[in-house]
């Protein structure tokens, strides 16, 4: 939980940092072409899995949870339905906000933020996901069991489940008559989906609005 938590609201501030300059003309923001063509390099081409490993590992972030969180705080993909969605709204709320006064941070968080609301629960929603099932890079930068992500250990309990049991000690084969292997590996899977199927019914009625309005190309 903790993960989800902290991965969110670095994934949000990112994207909305990242989003709100990007929205803006070319004549606005000069270079805006040269930062968006960056960002949509890294959506086609990675550097691959030892030269990530290799960076997490110099920067000192193994077997914390800040190789969990850090790497990805820029989700490309999300970050342009947050853009796409910012360039729909009318010119005339950041004009009026300028004319009062306000500087473009008061501008994005005091003016911006509050009509953002269905695309930030669609991006927010797809971070969710995304720290919440990935266990990959648990088992990948993690060294000790008990700093697993709970989908890490979910993972090494499906592959492990027999073992785990034989390991149980003299209770191994009532346990075997009571719960076969394939139950236990479909309550586990059952467990990594409560807070996914708690979630989305609350962020279902912008789900739509903010996906579809911000995939709109301008």
């Amino acid at each position: 939980m903790l993960r989800c938590v902290l991965g969110v609201a670095i994934n949000l501030f990112m994207m909305i940092t990242t989003a709100y300059p990007l929205s803006k003309s070319k004549k606005r923001f000069t270079g805006r072409n040269i930062y968006m063509a960056f960002y949509v390099f890294t959506m086609l081409f990675g550097g691959g899995l030892i030269p990530y490993y290799i960076l997490v590992s110099q920067l000192g972030l193994m077997n914390t949870i800040w190789a969990l969180v850090l790497p990805l705080s820029v989700p490309v993909y999300s970050m342009v339905i947050l853009m796409n969605f910012m360039r729909q709204l009318p010119a005339e709320l950041e004009e009026a906000s300028m004319i009062d006064g306000a500087g473009h941070f008061r501008t994005l968080f005091s003016i911006y933020l509050p009509v953002l609301k269905p695309a930030l629960a669609t991006v927010g929603l797809f971070a969710f996901v995304y720290h919440w099932n990935d266990w990959f890079t648990g088992a990948l930068f993690m060294h000790s069991p008990e700093n697993y992500p709970l989908q890490t250990y979910l993972q090494t309990l499906l592959v492990n489940f027999r073992e785990m049991l034989r390991q149980s000690g003299s209770n191994y084969y009532e346990l075997l008559r009571r719960m076969n292997e394939q139950t236990g590996r479909a309550a586990q899977l059952f467990l990594g989906l409560i807070p996914i199927l708690v979630v989305y019914p609350f962020l279902q009625k912008y789900f739509t609005t903010g996906l579809v309005v911000g995939s709109v190309k301008g």
